[in-house]
């Protein structure tokens, strides 16, 4: 269930009253008139089914609400009720709810801002990942999977595309360009200063590197993961399902690469440096393009149900 908030020019307010009290998805239904001639506005808050949201955010719409004033939505936790349930609240597909694709967007577009934190992280990403690579620990560069922020530039760039905007897909492109680039110059200056100290660990300096050899290998396996982790972000985002990014963020060798990058230009590993450019440029290329063809292909299979 969803709760909607938004504020009603008062000539529209009968037409939306009307408009909501007849449909099956809504419930709790609540108009405050305007009390302030600085804000001429009714306050309109409402409670709607899950499989009924498409329909009532489109009556919202087709009403002009939504570009003066934001319309404002929640996710529910719970609703208990001892009324019997109606049609539309059991308005699914084999127990899925369609997204609420208005939802679904505002999240992503509200997540694909870029202020200084991205980067900062990023680059502690990279620092995160550059320590698990030079003591081969996997519980760092799981770590730095988890850290990295870089899913939400990602799918910025999928919904971009998926919905032909040239900026955000421009924008998004140059946020990870720029983000990777500069994790991988701080990690390379980091790996640099390590060297420079002396203070290499002894399996490194002698070969022995599972972690890097993994990340700087790419391979069917890697594509695989990229294309599988792709469509699990998507159903996750356009499913309310968000414990499952989790998942997604440390199965893909995006940081990993990027921090795999810098350690080895740092020492002269010319091949592992390619190696780790192409998997972090592969899984990157992967997951826009997959999670592109996955948002569109989810609108196409659930346009009957909604």
């Amino acid at each position: 269930m969803l709760h909607i908030r938004v504020a009603c020019p008062g000539e529209l307010t009968g037409n939306l009253a009307e408009r909501l009290r007849a449909h099956p998805g809504v419930v709790n239904l609540v108009i405050l008139p305007t009390v302030s001639a600085a804000l001429p506005a009714d306050a309109v808050q409402l409670d709607v089914a899950s499989g009924a949201a498409n329909s009532v955010l489109r009556e919202l719409r087709d009403l002009g609400l939504g570009h003066d004033n934001p319309i404002i939505i929640e996710s529910v936790d719970a609703a208990i009720t001892d009324a019997p349930h109606r049609p539309a609240w059991l308005r699914s597909h084999l127990g899925e709810h369609a997204p609420v694709w208005d939802f679904v967007e505002a999240r992503i577009t509200g997540e694909a801002s870029y202020p200084p934190s991205f980067f900062a992280l990023l680059i502690f990403a990279g620092l995160i990942g550059a320590c698990g690579i030079l003591t081969n620990s996997s519980i760092l560069i799981v770590g730095a999977m988890v850290v990295g922020p870089e899913y939400s530039a990602i799918v910025s760039v999928a919904l971009g595309i998926e919905r032909r905007d040239g900026h955000s897909v421009g924008q998004g492109l140059i946020v990870l360009a720029a983000g990777f680039l500069a994790a991988i110059a701080i990690t390379l200056l980091f790996a640099l200063c390590i060297r420079w100290l002396g203070e290499i660990p002894e399996l490194y300096r002698r070969g022995v590197r599972p972690v890097s050899d993994l990340i700087n290998s790419p391979n069917m396996f890697s594509v695989v993961v990229a294309v599988v982790a792709a469509l699990v972000g998507v159903i996750s985002l356009t499913m309310s399902r968000t414990a499952t990014l989790i998942g997604v963020f440390i199965s893909v060798t995006t940081i990993p690469a990027a921090a795999d990058v810098g350690v080895s230009v740092a020492f002269g590993h010319w091949r592992e440096a390619r190696g780790s450019a192409l998997q972090l440029l592969l899984n990157v290329v992967v997951l826009i393009i997959v999670g592109a063809l996955a948002l569109r292909g989810q609108r196409l299979v659930w346009r009957r149900w909604t």
